[in-house]
């Protein structure tokens, strides 16, 4: 799934494509795309019509379209190759296209949502009062969130009594991180990602945090981490980040800092790079 960065880059796309404007049709494709919204495709297609898109908005890696006449929203689940993509009319349809959203106005430009492997989808959600479709109301704000609490995560981490890693892919916890801006972070901050988080104080936690800021930004400026041609922005590019990544895929090549061979160990059915000198695993806990 996309992280934080890939999500803001679709998000920035649509708000400037895409708001404002009113639906004035919606062609359901393929059912597996709008399988989270319990009541189908007619419905979701007939709810929809009519209504006029607002600004696009996302929470950690969750993006939404809310409507600006209605009291609920679109909620867009990427998956692992979910693109939105601004076409327009003439542009042939997409081998993998599912759903397609017309507009009323003039120009005939369509909403794409294109997905190849089919573990993405749109539905439509009921809003909380705070704005957010009702199913994401329990995911965190994340630490590019000007509201973003310093503090309290930090309490919270202590109190989590996990491993660090673990605790940035909590989106309960802390949204919008996932394993490859994990580990950029913890390389950054020469943390193992199993250190206990309950050995975190106040200092080294907001390092962390200004770390996980730090490369999440530097991913936005260049468009986000494409390692191949399923994440894209709205006008099919793709993001330059991969060029830039100190840890994540770089298995056996030279620690950027210290010149050590970074390593690679299976976690959680995924992987964790690090460099073992600068990260160093913390000592086993004796009884």
């Amino acid at each position: 799934m996309p992280e934080l960065p890939e999500v803001e880059v679709v998000r920035r796309g649509l708000e400037r494509w895409a708001g404002g404007r009113v639906v004035a049709g919606v062609q359901v494709l393929h059912p597996r795309a709008v399988r989270r919204h319990a009541a189908g495709g007619a419905d979701f297609a007939a709810r929809l019509t009519g209504h006029r898109i607002g600004v696009a908005r996302r929470r950690g890696k969750y993006l939404w379209l809310p409507l600006a006449d209605a009291p609920y929203s679109v909620l867009a689940h990427l998956g692992m190759s979910g693109q939105l993509l601004v076409q327009a009319p003439d542009v042939p349809d997409e081998k993998h296209l599912r759903v397609r959203v017309t507009f009323a106005d003039a120009d005939g430009t369509e909403l794409r949502f294109v997905d190849q492997r089919t573990f993405g989808g749109l539905s439509l959600h009921e809003n909380t009062p705070d704005g957010l479709p009702d199913v994401i109301a329990h995911i965190a704000r994340d630490p590019l969130d000007p509201l973003f609490d310093d503090a309290a995560f930090h309490t919270a981490l202590r109190a989590r009594r996990t491993t660090i890693k673990r605790a940035l892919l909590d989106q309960s916890l802390i949204s919008g991180v996932g394993n490859i801006y994990a580990d950029e972070a913890l390389w950054r901050s020469r943390l193992h990602y199993d250190r206990p988080t309950g050995t975190f104080t106040r200092p080294r936690t907001a390092e962390l945090l200004g770390h996980v800021r730090e490369v999440m930004n530097a991913a936005l400026a260049v468009g986000g981490t494409s390692f191949d041609s399923l994440y894209v922005n709205v006008n099919g590019e793709s993001g330059y980040f991969e060029r830039s990544l100190d840890a994540y895929g770089r298995e056996d090549e030279p620690c950027r800092r210290c010149g050590t061979p970074m390593r690679r160990r299976p976690w959680m059915n995924r992987s964790s790079y690090f460099c073992p000198r600068c990260q160093r695993a913390p000592r086993p806990t004796t009884r």
